[in-house]
């Protein structure tokens, strides 16, 4: 598409965007910030004070805080962190809806075409609702983790949540290929999650797209599946780190350690393994842990596996061509977003 469709009256088209304060949300939301600011957008960013990102970092962008009261370290327990992400939306709205209110004056409305908010962050949806600025919203995890998001009050209603110990070899029929084993752990407090999980859903609702960190070859039966529940339009622009591999660093929290790099470029080609715990991971699954990697190095279907994670890096390179999936998906988010303010 022409530059000249993100702009108006000469213009440059403002987007703004609002992510979660965490490092694996914060990132996605920048690769996705530098995409657009690459289709000719001018890119507004909304943020905490906590986890606050470094704007020294992306003079490109401009950044508008958002008070949020919070202070200390970031939580770790899951029951923790659910209970901050619920609390960092009820003490943002207020604050959020007076500087959105101050920077859609600023801009002239008719100049944003719309806001990208977290899925996380409902209030945040709500508020600019309520001011008529269409939304978007960036859910960093995968298509099939949203479905299981959907499907939860039937989960739970099935008996399948919370999770029983005696179950978790039970197929989840509502969801195949899953088994119990395979849902989120609700933890402790699982009422807590539950509504956690519903306003995720309810943010992905309420607004007029999901933009998804994923790609089609990965997750086809996954992104038709909450085409039809959801009745959203699906943009399935991944793998984001392929189109802006930069943003990643340019984003982190923490000084990144690089001194690992040396030694592993003086490894043999497919000798390391490399194992991601993702969040609130705990030493208790260190048994599980190594018996999946003992799978995959020595058992017989570790071949398999390998051959398949090497289709699938193939696929994700493919489908971020000029003419694979996600590149036309981004092209048909840019115009999407270019209809909203019409």
């Amino acid at each position: 598409m022409a530059l000249g469709g993100s702009t108006v009256a000469g213009r440059r088209r403002h987007v703004l965007l609002f992510p979660l304060a965490y490092q694996g949300h914060i990132n996605p939301m920048f690769r996705l910030a530098g995409i657009l600011h690459a289709r000719g957008f001018a890119v507004t960013v909304f943020h905490t004070h906590f986890n606050a990102p470094d704007p020294s970092r992306h003079p490109e962008y401009r950044f508008v805080p958002v008070p949020d009261g919070m202070s200390g370290p970031a939580p770790v327990a899951i029951e923790d962190v659910v209970s901050h992400i619920l609390a960092l939306n009820s003490a943002c709205e207020a604050p959020f809806r007076d500087r959105l209110a101050a920077v859609l004056e600023e801009y002239s409305r008719d100049a944003v075409a719309c806001i990208v908010v977290d899925t996380h962050l409902l209030s945040m949806v709500e508020v600019a609702t309520k001011l008529s600025v269409r939304t978007l919203v960036l859910r960093t995890g995968s298509a099939a983790c949203l479905s299981c998001f959907v499907a939860y009050p039937l989960l739970i209603k099935r008996g399948y949540l919370p999770v029983q110990e005696s179950e978790l070899e039970t197929e989840v029929t509502e969801l195949p290929p899953y088994r119990v084993r395979d849902l989120m752990q609700l933890g402790r407090r699982h009422d807590l999650t539950c509504k956690l999980l519903e306003r995720v859903v309810g943010a992905v609702k309420a607004s007029s797209g999901l933009i998804l960190n994923t790609f089609d070859a990965l997750e086809r039966r996954e992104l038709v599946k909450l085409q039809r529940d959801l009745d959203t339009p699906v943009f399935d622009i991944g793998p984001l780190h392929l189109f802006s591999p930069a943003a990643a660093a340019e984003s982190s929290l923490l000084r990144q350690d690089r001194s690992c790099l040396k030694w592993l470029d003086a490894q043999p080609a497919a000798s390391v393994l490399y194992v991601s715990f993702g969040s609130l991971a705990c030493m208790s699954a260190r048994d599980l842990v190594e018996t999946a990697i003992r799978r995959l190095v020595t058992g017989s279907e570790g071949a398999e596996m390998r051959a398949r994670a090497s289709e699938l890096k193939k696929a994700a390179k493919e489908c971020t061509g000029e003419a694979g999936s996600s590149a036309l998906a981004i092209g048909k988010l840019v115009d999407h977003m270019l209809v909203l303010v019409l």
